[in-house]
């Protein structure tokens, strides 16, 4: 299967979103990938649920998921809002759910696919019981709350023993998502680890080229074009 790239709304250009949106879609990308953060749990704050809202009559058109990354504290308070405005995905943290479980239930409840997600620091092994039950684990490659920063290297081999953790429990189906760093230049040794979905942020949406030049780069680095 084609590994699917999720562009970032992070580092887009926020007065042209849905145009950004639509250049991307039409540039063959499979989800779009929108960073919610709280200013708590990490240190920025950006998009409501109006925002999902507003965007999802455009992606819904297409048939492209919105990839929901709630990075904030008691998701839970948050998770019926995103879900109302159209998320595909909603993505939570392991670190701010003590009740990881009857998160991930609250979300497939209300009709969106449920995923999980961990700091670079947090260990695997905090996944283990919840694999099971999601549609998507999340591994960062940054430490959230800022768009642009570089790839930590040493989440290769976690997405390798994450790949090996659902491949052995039967969970081929899950997708295993990295978000954070990925480039033309690392995105191909990134995806042969087991990653399924890449979020690209800056490597989509920059200065230097168009949203479907970007893609194609990135398309041509998979070895995919």
């Amino acid at each position: 299967m084609p590994t699917k790239l999720a562009p970032s709304l992070l580092t887009a250009d926020l007065t042209r979103m849905g145009d950004q949106v639509q250049e991307a879609i039409d540039a063959g990308v499979e989800l779009i990938h929108i960073d919610v953060m709280d200013g708590q749990f990490v240190p920025n704050l950006t998009f409501g649920p109006m925002i999902v809202a507003a965007l999802h009559p455009i992606t819904r058109a297409a048939g492209v998921p919105l990839d929901v990354h709630l990075m904030v504290k008691r998701p839970e308070n948050l998770i019926p809002a995103y879900a109302q405005a159209g998320a595909g995905f909603l993505t939570v943290h392991v670190e701010t759910c003590p009740h990881l479980h009857r998160t991930v239930q609250q979300i497939k409840e209300l009709g969106v696919k449920a995923g999980v997600t961990l700091n670079p620091a947090t260990p695997l092994c905090t996944l283990e019981e919840i694999l099971p039950d999601v549609d998507l684990v999340l591994v960062m490659s940054v430490n959230p709350g800022y768009g642009g920063q570089s790839y930590i290297p040493g989440s290769t081999a976690r997405i390798a023993r994450l790949r090996q953790m659902l491949d052995e429990r039967g969970l081929s189906q899950v997708e295993l998502e990295v978000d954070g760093g990925i480039k033309a230049s690392n995105i191909a040794q990134i995806a042969s680890s087991g990653a399924s979905v890449l979020v690209v942020g800056s490597a989509v949406y920059n200065k230097t080229s168009s949203v479907a030049e970007s893609v194609a780069e990135l398309r041509k680095a998979l070895g995919e074009d």
